[in-house]
């Protein structure tokens, strides 16, 4: 478990665990979760429909279900909870289902683990020994590819990869994984069959989720896959629909491919690399003339008259007429491959594996290695440089060559790229260092490409601005790197070659093609990163014929720009990740051939992928609790309907706005009641997900929601968050800082996690979930529940009768934060919601407490807070809001079918009671800091032997309050010359007129202006400029301070306080005039004195 703060006495923790048990089972017997849409006798449909009852229809991605629930998915799944229970007080049918995901690799994966380790172990894995070194040939380590792990186990992880991380943790294998999850060992042999995993895990879910208090309405629960035979149709038509749309073609395409699976690895089928894709080189063929006698020797007698060429990948083919050299790295180990009967080629084992599979080398799973060569043997190798204006060069040393990107091999072309240049000058300088002949690097830089910033000579111009000493300062060579590439791609011009004259974003694929017609160059793909699949595989890049979703086709992609211009994101980060993902997303496999899921109708040899047959599936859910009666589809719903009766037609009907299904055998009546239901609930009102689905579940959604719905049926909203960290730390089992929902609940309750949830945060930026706000929430909510008892206990003997002026800006205060809580509320910024509905509110209420110490606290007053504050809670902690709504304040029904406490219709705004209510309470907060700053001085004085002028332990202690009317002359001229350069149609401030204003003014040397003005325009931002330059009190300061007098006294122990105007001090010289000068308005000076 994730490292906590000291335990806490649970007698507290208790007692609101207990609440929520008992609450969950009233909901649950209530049904009031179950959301249906209305009978409508007049016939109303959709809008019409939805204006005479309005409805809320939000979703969260469906958990995969090859584990428990971890906080990570809780953070999540909040975000719609908490949007759920405030849209319910709205007095709205909210509508938030859960389903389960169990398409795809993960569990089949999984499975076959199992599989293979009890035939290693026994069927109870009681051959297993822990082994004393981890150099097992037969069964390696798997990867952990289930969420199960418990944190127990996951404490004595640590942050390393591979078999020292299977060592240290002890997690070596599935079945220990499994244990560490609480599955009893004699139980983990059942997980051998694949949908056992589907039977076991979610209802484990669904009891966390109901632990957690989640308003979901689990009638509408399924499986995915055909596990679940209707879902399995749903599929099914949104395959038929897109291939018949001419979304989903055949072909020979580049996709990452696991060689283990046998089968396209997309993101869901990855341990590793979510979200990587291929990208395409130019491999360019460089034919070896001679030989370095050091690889001669190595080689032996293996060429046999092949022609051999070292490989390399570039992604600037224009820039090959400058080539000088190639670089090689000399610790890298290099390959000689048979690419076909007359060529063999020189590269890295990773790179001749995906030219493998792209039928650049044959045979096409397995690169034959006829020798091998460190790269320090190639040093000093002639070879042909294609399309160079040097026809032939020498292989030279690099240290900065990666054997986890492009072939190892590197074409060096020093006149547009920094790295080569730096190299090159490297070698120039320390020849005998790098172990080279002088000769080998005596080719100066070519000019290839003209720039209008840097020339014709781009990386030697870079280099020596930016000082870059040599190839080791790699951070400010990837800077040069990346200006330079811009620069030339963007903005630079062709000098040589049959393109001159050209810009180089139109060369760049006409030098490319020649080289490729010459026979001297290639297309080559290889993964953007390094890329894992779920069965421990290093993925690949082939070039393989297979179904694919048309992604990034012109008129599909405006379709689905016009979705998202559409649609709210919540933020602007958010929209602009959508729009990125749209400008670079295109063709993606949607079929594979192992793991779990359901057939391509067309072609049942293959399965939908995880991430295609997840795009649509939150309008199964306005319909899936009329379809079927259990998450498996194995009896059938309220309606009857069967699984085959759900032909494509009747989907078209029920879904798409399709004509009437003449053909089929459902009666008349439940067809309406199906179509009924989706138009009712869709469109969706709200989408939250991870951002790290932006990139493709929540873009793919917008893709499939654009051709398969009209218009009026698109997404309303979508909204990403940031990834969750336990305690400011990244959450990984590999680091043991991990949490199961189930853990927090035990730990801390269900409302107090739920309030710890909304505290992390609410932006697309990571958020932080924290154990001491989980651990001070148990109290707070214990407390809370104990001053709504005493108070209504004490109801009878609180003042009743007319408000006071306190009175009046309490209330004032509480209606103002609940209107602030709602809009907090409508964007979905629940920490934000959380601060104002009970941080800000309870702050408000002891400030009224304290106050009207003396008078007492009116009756009314005390129960509308604590209404108010239950119903405002109510969408964050459930549980203690219903207890304080119906066991408490004995209102009648749950506090889910309760109302928002918006104020009455005759209600108007006092917004001088609220700046009265803020005045006051910063006024004694300024009070007694002076008087601290007073006692400071005194001992000050005191040590060095001096009387203080002011005694603040005497027994007798008074003040003076000075309450000016107007502002000193400088600020209001200050103020005066703002106004001037203020533009009202822009918002902005003219600088450059104040400061002439300033000194036409003789102003402009005073040095309290300056900070003035920056306070204002601060201000401007905050409550608007019209306020600002106002400059006036909406209240009586002098009032104010006088009803406030008895608690001042009380507060700071004073005998007697007195208020006055500064011209009533003036003509009494109650104070000096230094004194009096700091008073402005809304900003009194004091004079503390002992009587």
């Amino acid at each position: 478990m994730a490292t906590t703060a000291d335990e806490k006495p649970t007698v507290k923790r208790d007692f609101l665990v207990d609440l929520e048990k008992k609450y969950q089972q009233q909901w649950k017997e209530s049904r009031v979760f179950e959301v249906d849409a209305p009978d409508e006798p007049e016939g109303l449909e959709g809008a019409e429909l939805r204006e005479k009852h309005p409805k809320w229809f939000g979703t969260f991605p469906y958990p995969y279900m090859n584990g428990t629930l971890h906080m990570g998915h809780g953070f999540t799944i909040s975000k719609i909870e908490f949007s759920a229970g405030y849209q319910r007080l709205l007095g709205k049918r909210a509508l938030f289902p859960c389903g389960f995901h169990v398409t795809g690799m993960p569990i089949k994966a999984s499975s076959d683990k199992i599989i293979r380790e009890i035939a290693k172990f026994g069927e109870d894995f009681e051959g297993y020994q822990p082994p004393a070194s981890n150099d097992d040939p037969d069964l390696e380590p798997v990867p952990d590819t289930s969420t199960a792990t418990s944190a127990s186990a996951a404490a004595v992880a640590k942050a390393k990869k591979g078999k020292v991380a299977s060592k240290n943790t002890g997690l070596e294998y599935q079945f220990q994984i499994m244990e560490a999850a609480d599955i009893p060992r004699a139980e983990i042999k059942k997980f051998v069959d694949p949908y056992y995993w589907l039977k076991y895990f979610p209802p484990i879910a669904m009891a966390d989720l109901t632990a957690l208090g989640a308003r979901i309405d689990w009638r509408r629960t399924f499986l995915t896959t055909d596990a679940n035979p209707y879902y399995d149709a749903f599929v099914r038509w949104q395959m038929n629909r897109l291939h018949d749309l001419d979304k989903i073609k055949f072909g020979m395409r580049y996709t990452i491919y696991s060689p283990l699976d046998g089968q396209p690895c997309m993101d869901h089928d990855r341990s590793e690399g979510e979200g990587g894709g291929p990208t395409e080189y130019t491999g360019v063929k460089m034919e070896v003339v001679e030989w370095s006698p050091a690889a001669l020797e190595a080689i032996g007698n293996v060429i046999n008259g092949k022609k051999v060429f070292l490989v390399a990948a570039t992604l600037r083919p224009e820039t090959m007429y400058g080539q000088t050299n190639c670089f090689v790295g000399t610790t890298l180990d290099y390959g000689l491959f048979s690419a076909n009967d007359e060529e063999i080629y020189v590269c890295s084992y990773r790179a001749a594996r995906n030219m493998a599979f792209q039928d650049i080398i044959k045979p096409r799973d397995n690169p034959v290695k006829l020798a091998e060569l460190k790269g320090s043997q190639i040093i000093g190798t002639k070879i042909k440089a294609p399309f160079s204006v040097n026809p032939e060069v020498y292989v030279l040393p690099m240290e900065g060559v990666l054997a986890s990107k492009g072939t190892g091999v590197v074409t060096s072309v020093p006149s547009d790229s920094p790295d080569d240049y730096a190299t090159l000058m490297d070698l120039r300088k320390k020849a005998e260092f790098y172990k080279i002949n002088p000769e080998w690097a005596a080719l100066d830089p070519v000019p290839v490409l003209s720039t209008p910033t840097y020339g014709e000579m781009t990386a030697p111009v870079l280099v020596k601005q930016m000082k870059i000493q040599s190839q080791k300062d790699t951070l400010r060579l990837a800077e040069a790197k990346e200006l330079a590439y811009k620069e030339g791609f963007y903005k630079g011009t062709m000098s040589i070659g049959e393109f001159k004259g050209m810009p180089v974003e139109e060369a760049k694929p006409r030098v490319r093609q020649r080289m490729i017609e010459a026979g001297l160059a290639f297309a080559y793909a290889e993964p953007d990163r390094f890329v894992k699949s779920r069965s421990g595989d290093e993925c690949v890049v082939a070039l393989m014929d297979q179904w694919y979703l048309d992604y990034g086709e012109e008129k599909w992609k405006a379709q689905a720009e016009k979705l998202l211009e559409r649609m709210n994101t919540y933020s602007s980060e958010t929209k602009h990740a959508f729009e990125a993902v749209l400008n670079w997303l295109n063709k993606w496999a949607c079929a594979r051939t192992y793991g779990l899921g359901s057939k391509l109708p067309w072609d049942p040899q293959f399965l939908v992928e995880s991430l295609s047959d997840s795009t649509i599936y939150m309008s199964y859910y306005t319909i899936s609790n009329l379809l079927h009666s259990d998450m498996n589809g194995s009896e059938p719903g309220p309606l009857g309907v069967t699984p085959d009766q759900m032909t494509d037609e009747v989907w078209d009907y029920v879904l798409a706005s399709g004509p009437f299904p003449s053909n089929s055998n459902i009666p008349k009546e439940n067809l309406l009641k199906l179509r009924h239901s989706f138009n009712y609930f869709y469109p969706m009102d709200i989408r939250s997900s991870g951002k790290d689905l932006i990139p493709n579940h929540l873009t793919f959604a917008v893709y499939n929601h654009a051709a398969l719905f009209p218009e009026e049926h698109w997404p309303l909203s979508m909204r990403a968050n940031g990834h969750l960290m336990l305690n400011g730390k990244k959450m990984a089992k590999s680091t043991g800082n991990f949490l199961t929902l189930r853990q927090a609940i035990n730990k801390w309750g269900a409302d107090a996690t739920r309030l710890a949830l909304a505290d992390a945060g609410d932006g697309i930026e990571d958020a932080n979930f924290d154990d001491t706000t989980a651990n001070a929430s148990i109290l707070r909510l214990h407390t809370l529940i104990g001053w709504c008892q005493e108070s209504a206990d004490a109801g009878a003997g609180y003042r009743t009768g007319d408000l006071t002026y306190h009175d009046r800006v309490f209330q004032e205060e509480f209606i103002n934060l609940a209107a602030e809580t709602k809009r907090h509320y409508e964007a979905t910024n629940y920490k934000d919601a959380l601060k104002s509905a009970l941080y800000e509110t309870l702050m408000a209420r002891d400030w009224y407490r304290e106050v009207t110490f003396e008078e007492g606290m009116h009756s009314d007053l005390v129960r509308q807070f604590n209404r108010t504050l239950a119903l405002l809670m109510a969408p964050i902690t459930p549980h203690v809001s219903e207890h304080i709504w119906t066991s408490i304040l004995k209102e009648e029904g749950s506090i889910q079918t309760a109302r928002w406490p918006d104020a009455p219709a005759s209600y108007q705004a006092c917004p001088d009671l609220l700046a009265a209510g803020e005045y006051m309470r910063g006024t004694l907060k300024t009070m007694r800091d002076a008087e601290i700053l007073l006692m400071k001085k005194k001992a000050k004085k005191g040590a060095q032997g001096g009387p203080a002028a002011y005694d603040p332990s005497a027994a007798k202690k008074s003040v003076n309050i000075f309450v000016a009317s107007r502002f000193p002359a400088w600020q209001d001229e200050s103020v005066e010359i703002m106004r001037k350069a203020y533009d009202e149609k822009t918002g902005t401030i003219d600088d450059a007129q104040i400061k002439e204003e300033l000194a036409a003014k003789g102003l402009l040397k005073d040095k309290r202006i300056m900070p003035f003005i920056q306070l204002q325009k601060k201000r401007i931002g905050q409550i608007g400029a019209e306020a600002t330059f106002r400059r006036q009190l909406i209240f009586s300061e002098v009032e104010v301070l006088k009803l406030l007098i008895p608690y001042i006294k009380k507060n700071l122990k004073l005998t007697d306080v007195t208020v006055m105007t500064v011209e009533e001090a003036k003509s009494t010289s109650a104070a000096p005039d230094t004194s009096l000068e700091q008073a402005e308005p809304g900003s009194p000076s004091f004079n503390f004195y002992n009587p």
